[in-house]
C-alpha cells in the first residue's frame, strides 16, 4: 500500500484493507493453485474425482483475469465477483463452495472502500458459516471446514495466526473419516488421508498471510 506524508510510517494491514489488497490476495491464491495443482490432484485422486487440482486451477486464473480487466473499488465488490466467476467456471463442489465463501464474505463488507482485520474476520466468519450450510457439513467431516473454521477464528488474533490454524486443521484430516461429500463413499478407507478442500483451503490463508506480511 502507499505510505503517507513525508515522515509518516507507512499503514500497516491492520489499518485498513483496500480492494487492491483483496486482488493481491486472490492473486497469490492463482498463484499458490497453479503451483500446488498436481499435489492436489494427487490427494483427490485417492478419496474423491482426481478434479481438483485442475478445477481450482482454471478457477481462480479466471478470477485473476476478470478482476485485471475490471478491477472494483472496494473489498466486498473484489470478493463478490471473485465468488461468481468461480460459480460459474469451476465444476464439481469446489466452484459452489468456493463461489460461496467469497461472495458471502465480499457480502458481508458491505460498500465499505477499506475494511480492518477483525471486520474482516468477521465477515469471513459469515462466508465460512455459508459454505457449513450450502455441504451440510461441520468441523470433524473431513472437509474444507477443518481448515477454514479455525482460520476464521484465528484471524481475530493475526493474519498469521489464520495460516497456522488452517495448515493445522488441514493436517489433522488424515486420521479422519469422511463424512461428506465424495470421500464419505469410502467409509473407513477414506482414513490415512489430507482432505483436498482443507489443504486448499490451507493454502487460501497462507497467501492471505503472505500478501499481508
Amino acid at each position: 500500500m502507499p505510505g503517507g506524508p513525508a515522515g509518516a510510517e507507512a499503514p500497516g494491514p491492520d489499518d485498513g484493507l483496500d480492494a487492491a489488497f483483496f486482488r493481491a490476495w486472490l492473486a497469490a491464491v492463482a498463484a499458490a493453485v497453479d503451483r500446488e495443482a498436481d499435489r492436489l490432484t494427487e490427494l483427490d485422486s485417492a478419496i474423491g474425482d482426481a478434479d481438483h487440482g485442475s478445477n481450482l486451477k482454471r478457477g481462480f486464473a479466471a478470477v485473476t483475469e476478470v478482476l485485471e480487466k475490471e478491477p472494483p473499488p472496494t473489498p466486498g465488490g473484489v470478493l463478490t465477483t471473485a465468488g461468481r466467476r468461480l460459480i460459474s467456471t469451476v465444476g464439481g463442489a469446489s466452484g459452489p463452495l468456493y463461489g460461496t465463501l467469497l461472495r458471502r464474505t465480499g457480502k458481508a463488507l458491505g460498500d465499505a472502500g477499506t475494511v480492518t482485520r477483525e471486520t474482516f474476520a468477521e465477515a469471513l466468519a459469515a462466508g465460512v458459516a455459508a459454505v457449513a450450510q450450502l455441504g451440510g457439513a461441520q468441523v470433524g467431516d473431513k472437509t474444507m471446514l477443518d481448515a477454514l473454521v479455525p482460520a476464521a477464528d484465528a484471524l481475530c488474533e493475526s493474519f498469521e495466526a489464520a495460516a497456522a490454524a488452517a495448515e493445522q486443521g488441514a493436517l489433522a484430516t488424515v486420521p479422519l473419516r469422511a463424512r461428506k461429500g465424495r470421500a464419505s463413499y469410502l467409509g473407513e478407507r477414506s482414513i490415512g488421508h489430507q482432505d483436498p478442500g482443507a489443504t486448499s483451503s490451507a493454502l487460501l490463508i497462507a497467501a492471505l498471510a503472505e500478501v499481508a506480511a
